[in-house]
C-alpha cells in the first residue's frame, strides 16, 4: 500500500498584483488559494503521492471553493472541518529589480485561527499514515491553533507516525498574548523527525551564525567543514531529528536566484552524513512563493521513491524547488518526470 502523507495548516486566499505593480497601484487583484502546508500537499499529489490536507475553513462558498481547489489537484480533503466566519488572506506585492516583495497578512479571527484542541479527530486521520507535515506558521496564528499543533504531535507520537516540520518563521505573526515564537518553534523542533528551513530561519531558531551563501554563479565554494560542525551541534541540541534539509538562496536580482541545499541525514539514527546539492542558476524567476514548500515536498516524495539514495533525494528536492520558481501562484505543479529531467541535467 502506498504510504499516506498528512499535512496540516491554514489554507489562505492570496491577493496579488500583476505586472509588478505595487499594492497601491491599479484597480484589480489576482486571487489564488495557497498556504505552506497546502502547497506541500498539492506538490505531493502532483508527483503521484497519497496525501490528505487537514484544516478548518468557513462553511460558505469561499471556504468550500478553497477545499475544491485542492480536490481538483488530487488532494484528499474529505476531513476538512467547516466552521467559523472567514478565510485567512494575504496581499502580495511582487518583487521587481532591487525592490523586495512585500506581504500583508489578513488572517486574524480566521476559521483556522479559531481551532481548538479536540476539534480534529487525529486518531482517525493518522491511522495508517506514514508522516504528518506541519509548520511554524500554524502555531503563530493563535494560542489555540498552537495548542492544536501540540495535540497533533502528541497523538502522532502515540501512534508512531513520523513528523515533518518546516520552521516557517514569520515575524509579523505571533501577535497573540504571551506568544514566544522561538521557544514555541524550538519545542516543535524537538518533536520532529525531519525538518526544513532556509539558512536565515536556521540561524534565527538556533541563534548561531553559519557561513554565508553569497553565490553569484554556480562555481561558488561551500564551506562544508564549517557546515558539518554547525549541523553536528544542531543535532546534539535536537537529537530526535534525523533529516535536516536547509535551502539556500541568493537573490542576484528579483528575476535571477542562485539556489542550492544541504542535507544532514542518517539512515540508522547513529551515523550522519552532510550532502550538498549542485547550485542552480535560475534566470527568469516567475514566482518564488512556495519554493520552500516545494523543497520539503520533494524530499518527502524522494524518500519513498528512492530509498537509500540520500544524494538523489537531495538533488530531487532542489530540482522540485527550482521548477517552482517558474510557476505562478503558490502551488508547484511539476510532475515527477519533469523533476527528474532537471535532476539529470544537474549531473551533466
Amino acid at each position: 500500500m502506498e504510504p499516506r502523507i498528512v499535512t496540516f495548516g491554514e489554507l489562505m486566499l492570496r491577493f496579488s498584483k500583476n505586472d509588478h505593480m505595487r499594492l497601491a497601484q491599479g484597480d484589480y487583484f489576482t486571487t489564488k488559494y495557497g498556504g505552506s502546508e497546502a502547497n506541500v500537499a498539492v506538490s505531493l499529489a502532483t508527483q503521484g503521492d497519497d496525501v490528505e490536507f487537514i484544516t478548518r475553513l468557513p462553511d460558505n462558498v469561499v471556504g468550500h471553493a478553497g477545499a475544491q481547489s485542492l480536490m481538483q489537484m488530487g488532494v484528499d480533503t474529505r476531513r476538512v472541518l467547516f466552521g467559523g466566519k472567514r478565510v485567512g488572506g494575504y496581499y502580495l506585492e511582487p518583487a521587481a529589480g532591487m525592490r523586495s516583495a512585500k506581504v500583508v497578512y489578513d488572517r486574524s479571527g480566521s476559521a483556522c485561527a479559531e481551532l481548538q484542541p479536540g476539534m480534529i479527530p487525529w486518531h482517525d486521520i493518522l491511522k495508517d499514515a506514514w508522516v504528518i507535515h506541519m509548520s511554524g506558521i500554524t502555531a503563530g496564528i493563535s494560542q489555540s491553533a498552537a495548542d492544536t499543533v501540540f495535540e497533533a504531535l502528541d497523538i502522532a507520537d502515540e501512534m508512531g507516525v513520523m513528523v515533518s516540520y518546516d520552521i516557517n518563521y514569520r515575524k509579523n505573526l505571533w501577535q497573540y498574548p504571551n506568544a514566544d515564537a522561538r521557544a514555541t518553534l524550538r519545542r516543535m523542533l524537538s518533536r520532529c523527525d525531519m525538518m526544513f528551513g532556509d539558512a536565515i530561519e536556521f540561524e534565527w531558531i538556533c541563534q548561531r551564525k553559519q557561513p554565508p551563501f553569497t553565490a553569484t554563479d554556480t562555481h561558488f565554494e561551500m564551506q562544508m567543514d564549517e557546515y558539518a560542525e554547525w549541523f553536528a551541534d544542531l543535532h546534539a541540541t535536537f537529537p530526535r531529528c534525523r533529516h535536516w534539509l536547509m535551502g539556500m538562496r541568493n537573490m542576484v536580482a528579483s528575476s535571477r536566484h542562485l539556489l542550492t541545499a544541504l542535507l544532514y541525514t542518517s539512515t540508522d539514527g547513529e551515523n550522519y552524513q552532510l550532502l550538498k546539492a549542485p547550485i542552480e542558476d535560475i534566470n527568469g524567476v516567475v514566482d518564488p512563493s512556495g519554493v520552500g514548500d516545494a523543497f520539503m515536498a520533494g524530499l518527502l516524495h524522494a524518500m519513498q521513491a528512492y530509498p537509500g539514495d540520500s544524494q538523489l533525494q537531495l538533488n530531487y528536492s532542489l530540482a522540485a524547488s527550482a521548477l517552482k520558481n517558474t510557476i505562478p501562484g503558490d502551488y508547484n505543479l511539476s510532475t515527477e518526470e519533469e523533476i527528474l529531467t532537471v535532476v539529470k541535467a544537474m549531473n551533466r
